[in-house]
């Protein structure tokens, strides 16, 4: 008893010397706008959508059937539940009341208006890098959205991870702030640009580490609300490697011919990139093949048992053969990839796969350039666990990779997860 009262004193104790070093050290609130900015010409209206889509500010900003850049959307991590922000210029719960100096001090060092410290759910770590000319367009485009008045659920994070002043910590490891410049000239350096500062993709293909920074090196593969984001330097490798071409209508489209569709939290992503520029998702992938790396020695393949081969192939034919099977119409239309040469089947991870037959692939537009919009239905109340795993078994095999192990559980873990 006596132990437990001096820990809850020593807990207590230093709860009050860095609640008073945080409120020394605290930035201090910068005064908020005297009224809105002057109205952006079209062509500064233009330029600075351009830079949000880039910067996929709606995709986090945007709650599931929310006004646009609300905020609201419940960002998982394994420290808990981060609600993004209103990003609207309302001035009571948006950012009306933001100077565009408020509004790089956010980009550049993590710090709201008012002096709090932001989470880094919230990729400030790469928009530090932003030139100064791409900061003022986006401020311009986001304070010429429509105001919205909505205020935010409470985050949910565990303790001490909910104590702001631990954040002043986490950022001398991890934040190097930017100096404005603009990107360095040519098609590889613009691509570097997009992909590592606007697009921020090292947040989610690099994984976190034990104090939630990125994992060195970076885009080796990570994990997002049950999704596997893939190795970027890998992506030349394997029976299927992907070409600068096809990386670059994937990014504007969501859909790749020789590889598939975009699925899980890549789709909206690739929705908003469908809006820029063809020259940007080209530079973008211009530098991607730049970071690629040797292949490994390739897995040796595990025949399937004779069960599980009888049983996939069984969940095959009666589940995916009408369209995926190679006589299929959507197979002979439009010359779409086969199974064989999807992403989700030839990964090291199974969690695309599973995910992708439990949700399905929602229809929402028809993809740039008159193509058609990628479409499946889910399987979550048809397929059971062990029947994901056989038909996993089943199309691994006829891709010529070893099955993946522990299928089953994945599908029931992520079938868990699914649940409102």
């Amino acid at each position: 008893m006596r132990l437990r009262t001096l820990a809850a004193a020593g807990a207590a104790l230093a709860a009050v010397v860095l609640g008073g070093l945080y409120a020394w050290t605290r930035p201090a609130p910068i005064a908020p706008a005297a009224g809105p900015p002057s109205p952006p010409s079209a062509a500064v209206l233009a330029a600075g959508a351009r830079i949000v889509a880039l910067g996929d500010c709606m995709v986090c900003h945007t709650a599931p059937d929310g006004p646009a850049y609300a905020g609201g959307l419940g960002l998982k991590t394994p420290f808990g539940i981060i609600y993004s922000t209103n990003i609207t210029p309302d001035p009571d719960t948006g950012i009306g009341r933001w100077t565009s100096a408020a509004f790089r001090r956010a980009l550049r060092e993590g710090v709201a208006r008012d002096g709090h410290l932001l989470y880094p759910a919230f990729p400030y770590i790469h928009y530090t890098r932003m030139s100064d000319e791409d900061i003022e367009l986006a401020y311009a485009y986001l304070m010429s959205r429509p105001p919205v008045k909505v205020k935010q659920p409470a985050n949910d994070l565990v303790f001490p991870l909910n104590f702001r002043p631990l954040l002043g910590f986490w950022n001398a490891l991890y934040l190097r702030p930017g100096t404005g410049a603009a990107p360095a000239a040519g098609q590889v350096e613009r691509g570097r640009y997009l992909v590592d500062t606007l697009g921020h993709c090292a947040s989610c293909h690099s994984g976190m580490n034990l104090l939630g920074g990125e994992r060195s090196p970076a885009f080796q593969g990570g994990t997002v609300d049950g999704w596997h984001a893939p190795a970027l330097t890998r992506l030349a490798q394997g029976s299927a490697p992907w070409t600068r071409g096809e990386l670059a209508d994937y990014l504007q489209g969501g859909l790749s011919l020789a590889h598939g569709a975009a699925k899980g939290p890549m789709r909206p992503v690739t929705e908003r990139l469908a809006g820029v520029p063809r020259e940007d998702v080209e530079a973008m992938a211009a530098y991607l093949m730049t970071i690629q790396q040797p292949a490994p020695a390739p897995a040796a393949v595990v025949p399937v048992a004779a069960q599980a081969e009888t049983s996939g192939a069984a969940l095959f034919a009666a589940a995916c053969a009408g369209c995926h099977a190679p006589a299929a119409p959507m197979m002979r239309l439009g010359g779409r990839p086969g199974l064989a040469r999807s992403s989700a089947v030839l990964g090291d991870d199974p969690a695309n796969f599973v995910q992708t037959v439990l949700h399905g692939i929602p229809w929402e537009r028809p993809a740039p350039g008159g193509a058609a919009a990628a479409y499946m239905p889910p399987f979550a109340d048809v397929l059971s666990d062990a029947q994901v795993a056989e038909l996993a078994a089943w199309v691994r095999s006829g891709a010529g990779r070893p099955a993946w192990p522990d299928v089953a559980a994945a599908s029931g873990k992520l079938r868990k997860e699914m649940q409102p």
